[in-house]
């Protein structure tokens, strides 16, 4: 190990970023088992009952963090496995697909036996899912490997955990009757039969357990005749907190993450992976994500943002930024979150090269880039970008970038491709969100007197004023006309000018817009020729 190594370790031992943390509680894990292990797995898992989400993004994407944090830490080598629970059934059609009524003929069958509602591409809906899934998670090129309940199962993988789940019966039945209602008690077992009749996932209680044979025995609830199934090679599928313990179990996972909702459901499976006979895995209980009324994000909803409609108006790297902040906070997830992750991610982006190791390590954009950031082409901010659109009406690139060179005449699109990235992010969010929503008001006589002042104010500057200089003028006019609280003055400028409330620092919209277009901007106001 270098020199350069060494001491990137010794700062990592004791970071406070979070996947530092997390990647040191798996240390720990390790040096109190028995044996040291030839690798660490790290699992995700994902329900395809609905379309991928953005929250089934994060939480690969946080997971790919303590990975990396970890390999900093330990050379044992890693693998992620995002697997997809697609042998569960279908127990509701979700509100966010077509053909709703073919749907609901096949409730109660496993998800990789409903048909794609959205096209013939695909053998199922499930594996329509698991194609977006292992789509967007290559778009972002994490480094996994997919695997699918149903193959998992069928293959015989599973087997031999399957049959330890039966002969510990009674101790997973001891661990999760007492949570359950008195109806749910009559019927359930860990074991769930595929009906080799009709195909449909049987929540039935067991007449017999056989584990010399390894098989079970229930009663057909349309025949009324008794089946015997063995509990291998796909015939059975596990009920979730059990498949949950089991899965952990059979592959040997050390570390997944979940959902605070999923609080009980861990404890639940830990339990279940103990009388197993193996270790449940270290992880943490994340936060959930919110919509814009609160509530909780859903697959089956389709309600907060999709991967596709977050990377239509901002970098992949300002999402992820999202992911990486406050995982134990509760976050809304809308559209009015976006241009201050991707703001944030620049200054972050901007300060690294100047911080010593432990601030950066600190710094998200080391996690998010995986010890290795870009350096920083952006000198405009996303926000200024925003009321550059707005205060322009010019729509396409070209024209922006003939703004954007007057402001930072080393820039190009061609040299600054992020820059031009973030200039068409910037005129498909104002398209979709500002546009719709600007209101225009009319100065009050105190605010038109103000107005002209700047307008004034502003003629008299010299040529190639700074940013800093002209919010100086700004701060000046809004003392100088009685403005006691200076936000009212400058949310009149936005409210007035440009018809939110709300904006970046004026001097620096003045001096990327240009002092005469911000004087013309003025003069339209005054005359209520704007909105």
């Amino acid at each position: 190990m270098s020199d350069q190594d060494t001491f990137l370790k010794s700062e990592a031992e004791v970071s406070k970023a979070w996947p530092f943390e997390e990647a040191r509680k798996l240390l720990e894990r390790i040096e109190k088992g028995k044996t040291s292990p030839d690798e660490i797995l790290f699992e995700t898992g994902y329900g395809p009952s609905g379309l991928p989400h953005i929250g089934t993004f994060g939480e690969v994407s946080r997971t790919s963090m303590v990975r990396h944090a970890f390999s900093i830490l330990s050379d044992i080598p890693t693998r992620l496995i995002c697997f997809s629970d697609d042998m569960d059934a279908l127990r509701k059609v979700p509100d966010n697909v077509p053909n709703q009524d073919m749907m609901a003929t096949h409730l109660g069958k496993p998800l990789t036996q409903v048909p794609d509602p959205f096209s013939n591409e695909h053998e199922s809906f499930a594996h329509h899912n698991n194609a977006r899934l292992r789509k967007f998670l290559d778009q972002f090129r994490f480094d996994y490997e997919f695997a699918s309940a149903t193959e998992y199962y069928k293959s015989g993988r599973l087997d031999e955990t399957l049959l330890r789940m039966l002969e510990v019966y009674d101790q997973v039945m001891e661990i999760i009757l007492p949570t359950l209602g008195p109806e749910r008690r009559a019927t359930y077992s860990p074991f769930l039969p595929i009906c080799p009749r009709t195909g449909m996932v049987l929540q039935v209680p067991m007449l017999e357990r056989n584990p010399s044979k390894g098989t079970i025995v229930y009663e057909d609830p349309e025949t009324a005749e008794k089946v015997e199934v063995p509990v291998t090679g796909g015939a059975v599928k596990c009920q979730w907190k059990a498949d949950w313990a089991m899965r952990w179990a059979a592959l040997g996972i050390d570390y997944e993450m979940a959902g605070k909702d999923l609080i009980d459901s861990v404890r639940l499976s830990s339990r279940i992976c103990k009388a197993l006979g193996a270790e449940p895995p270290e992880g943490f209980n994340y936060e959930l994500f919110l919509d814009e009324n609160g509530e909780k994000i859903s697959k089956s909803r389709g309600n907060g943002l999709t991967i596709d409609e977050w990377l239509r108006y901002a970098s992949p790297e300002s999402l992820q930024l999202y992911m990486y902040q406050g995982p134990r906070k509760a976050k809304r997830l809308f559209f009015d979150v976006i241009p201050k992750n991707v703001d944030e991610y620049l200054t972050f982006l901007s300060k690294y090269d100047d911080q010593e190791l432990k601030e950066q390590l600190s710094n998200p954009v080391w996690h998010i880039h995986g010890g290795k950031p870009s350096a920083a082409d952006v000198p405009v901010s996303f926000a200024l970008l925003l009321n550059l659109v707005s205060a322009s009406n010019s729509h396409d690139k070209e024209t922006l970038w003939g703004f954007i060179q007057r402001y930072a005449p080393e820039t190009s699109a061609q040299q600054n491709p992020k820059l031009d990235e973030m200039v068409g992010y910037a005129i498909a969010y104002y398209e979709d969100f500002v546009r719709p929503a600007k209101t225009y008001r009319a100065a009050t006589d105190q605010e038109r007197t103000a107005f002209a002042a700047l307008s004034a104010g502003l003629a008299d500057l010299a040529p190639g004023t700074s940013a800093e200089d002209i919010q100086t003028l700004v701060y000046e006019v809004g003392k100088t006309h009685g403005f006691e609280q200076l936000r009212d003055w400058f949310k009149a400028l936005y409210e007035v000018l440009l018809g939110q409330s709300q904006g970046p620092r004026f001097g620096g919209f003045v001096a990327l817009y240009g002092v005469e277009e911000t004087r013309a901007l003025i003069s339209e106001a005054l005359a209520g020729n704007l909105g």
